[in-house]
């Protein structure tokens, strides 16, 4: 789905996206038909802030018109004069939020959240006189209701159905007092999902630790180089900068010998919106659950998970809560074996603590060099940036046929200088696919995290449209001249999303809806991707030696597939925390809720161990409460991982592996090409021939298999 339908809420319409259409000249920037080569790109070397706020505003009327248009055509209601007249629509709006999702996700800046905060009310006006427009509804039903009786042709009849069913989800059958409260709520969400993430953003940028020359034991020498290029950056030359970010804390967490540092940057990261001042957001949280709860019983719903699963995977909480709960004692367990290692490390080493989270991740590298004789920096001086980059793209093409070229410098505009551009051909017939932007690095006004998103999205609907794909991480960006090298877990990250963007690029639908998705299905395919980079033949070809150029040795290798479950523990009971966290909030009564209260004592209730902390602490859960994208819907990743080991095994068993030309056809043409054409459970069962079973996922974590 679109990044910039991700600012809309309660659900995010697909009906006004992906239009090639050329529309009216505009004097706005943001508004203009994209120019230039590969189909026309957008113009982010001249995006202005000011410029923002107009362009939306001007964009959004027309939309509307373009409604009302429908609206009033005097003919009956048609797919071709209704569904497909929408689908045709929105083309300026489309081009705005190109620029609209960069500003607020890649170069944010203090003026612009301010643009933001004022726009963010009516982005939810404007969703809330389309769901709301009663004539307009009722000639979507008119076509939903004429197809169950004569069924369109299979990707119309999907499309029609996925419209109705997003207006109706939205409040389109409620009588006019409940379509007010309905709108009203809405608006007043917005305006706390903009205010969410940006009390984040600040505590990210503001809770810096600076560190001297003497407070560097134990740092790998390329992050010390990165921590000081930050520093002089910040105006604080001769000093080293850990910001608050995962990028930064993870690293420093996992190698400083200073526990006392270790304890101030474990806290100024896990205390993100939760330092009880005017940035922070458990009242907010409070506001947007109860707010929540009564939109969705307007629609007769007992509560919000209730609502949102009804077109997910999972069908309903209790499915997604029993998988979740599958799972857990075997995580938990897990942790308490590891806690147990780590502590005999430090006794070992005449360390007298008793293990909490801000060792965690410090006494399990000692474990892992213990256990496994394998050392994380060792792997990393493996794992370059720009070796991994070229690794994915021959996945790319072994598995889907894919090209990858570097564009002629300055042949395509990028909004920063880091980011690169490269085209995607299909290397049999050279026929082009489209652009694949790179942003790798953090910088201030960045959000945190990894994500990838699309500019424009292929379709065949009015004449074929190419693809405009970028990944978007925060890597600390090394010092000039020094090569940028990861942690294995960043180099499966940096994979995932570009199973994103592969995702993207393999579509072959007609409609612009269809290149939507399922929250709890579309986190498979990039999921999936994350296998191939232990594979032989990525390791061999592209795990080089930062310095040597040497390829990983054999015994590493082995070292590092012996280890392929260590750390499970703590891997997955922090992300089920966060998404048990997630269920548990919206399934509660949120009158009178005490958010830091719940968040303790839900956790308590759970046997959490206190040796680590859920990924996403409450406070700063932006999936979930900066927006409603992974709103009870964060269990979606486990929920994917399912079908990901499932679909692995098949992999595994091929003739030819993960590179069997068989398998990989099959997993293009049913779990990547069809996008949201097809129901998910029954694109799965093409490729595999039958349902995906939780033991595969067991067997994947190291964990026991009941039966």
């Amino acid at each position: 789905m679109k990044l910039h339908l991700q600012l809309f809420a309660p659900l995010f319409f697909t009906i006004l996206i992906f239009s090639c259409n050329s529309t009216p000249s505009f004097e706005n920037t943001l508004l203009k038909d994209w120019k230039g080569p590969y189909m026309g790109t957008p113009a982010f070397n001249e995006m202005k802030v000011e410029d923002v706020k107009p362009a939306m505003i001007k964009a959004m009327g027309l939309s509307l018109e373009e409604m009302d248009a429908i609206v009033n055509n005097p003919e009956p209601a048609t797919f071709e004069n209704t569904i497909e007249a929408m689908e045709r629509s929105g083309a300026p709006l489309d081009r705005a939020f190109a620029y609209y999702g960069i500003f607020s996700s890649n170069i944010s800046s203090p003026e612009f959240r301010e643009v933001q905060s004022e726009l963010a009310p009516l982005f939810s006006e404007f969703q809330s006189k389309i769901t709301q427009n009663g004539p307009l509804f009722q000639r979507i039903k008119t076509v939903y209701e004429n197809s169950r009786v004569s069924p369109l042709p299979a990707d119309q009849q999907r499309v029609v159905e996925l419209t109705y069913q997003s207006f109706a989800m939205n409040g389109a059958n409620l009588d006019e007092e409940k379509k007010e409260r309905y709108a009203a709520i809405n608006k007043e969400l917005s305006t706390l999902y903009t205010k969410f993430s940006n009390n984040v953003l600040h505590d990210e940028e503001n809770y810096v630790t600076y560190l001297s020359k003497n407070q560097l034991r134990g740092l790998p020498d390329a992050f010390v180089k990165s921590a000081a290029r930050i520093a002089e950056t910040k105006g604080r030359e001769g000093e080293y900068a850990i910001t608050n970010t995962r990028s930064s804390m993870d690293p420093f967490l996992t190698y400083s010998a200073e526990r006392d540092l270790r304890k101030i940057v474990w806290t100024n990261y896990y205390s993100r919106g939760d330092n009880n001042d005017e940035y922070d957001n458990k009242a907010l949280i409070a506001d947007i659950l109860k707010l929540r709860r009564e939109r969705v019983q307007l629609l007769g719903h007992n509560n919000y998970p209730e609502w949102r699963l009804q077109d997910r995977m999972a069908k309903n909480p209790e499915n997604a809560l029993a998988l979740m709960e599958a799972v857990w004692p075997a995580a938990i367990a897990r942790v308490a074996e590891e806690v147990a290692d780590m502590q005999a490390i430090a006794i070992a080493n005449g360390d007298n603590i008793t293990i909490e989270p801000w060792d965690y991740r410090f006494y399990a590298e000692k474990v892992r060099k213990a256990k496994y004789d394998l050392d994380s920096d060792e792997v990393k001086q493996y794992l370059q940036l720009d070796k991994l980059t070229d690794a994915m793209h021959y996945v790319a093409g072994r598995l889907f046929g894919y090209a990858f070229s570097p564009v002629p410098e300055g042949s395509v505009p990028v909004f920063h200088e880091d980011v690169k551009v490269w085209e995607v051909t299909d290397k049999d017939t050279n026929e082009h696919i489209g652009l694949w932007y790179l942003d790798p690095y953090a910088r201030e006004g960045k959000r945190s995290g990894a994500w990838a998103t699309t500019y424009r999205s292929f379709s065949t609907f009015d004449g074929k449209t190419n693809v405009l794909a970028s990944n978007n991480s925060n890597f600390v960006k090394p010092a000039p001249g020094e090569a940028l090298l990861i942690s294995w877990d960043d180099a499966t990250t940096f994979f995932h999303e570009f199973g994103h963007a592969l995702h993207f690029f393999a579509s072959n639908v007609k409609y612009p809806t269809l290149n939507g998705g399922v929250r709890d299905y579309t986190e498979f395919q990039s999921q999936l991707l994350e296998r191939w980079l232990s594979t032989d033949e990525v390791i061999d070809q592209f795990l080089v030696h930062q310095e040597t150029g040497d390829p990983m040795p054999a015994a590493l290798v082995a070292k590092i597939k012996k280890a392929a479950t260590f750390n499970q523990g703590f891997a997955t009971t922090e992300y089920l925390a966060s998404a048990l966290m997630d269920m548990k909030l919206h399934l509660a009564d949120p009158i009178n809720i005490d958010v830091g209260s719940f968040e303790r004592e839900t956790l308590a209730a759970l046997n959490m161990p206190k040796e680590l902390p859920m990924r996403h602490r409450t406070p700063h859960f932006s999936h979930v409460f900066s927006g409603e994208g992974y709103a009870t819907a964060y269990y979606g990743y486990m929920w994917a991982d399912v079908l990901t080991a499932d679909a692995a095994e098949a992999f595994k068993e091929a003739p030819g592996g993960f590179y069997d030309q068989k398998m990989a056809d099959i997993l293009v043409s049913y779990l990547f090409a069809p996008r949201n054409s097809i129901d998910p459970a029954e694109a799965y069962r093409k490729f595999r021939g039958r349902d995906a079973s939780i033991d595969a996922l067991m067997r994947a974590r190291g964990f026991p298999v009941t039966k």
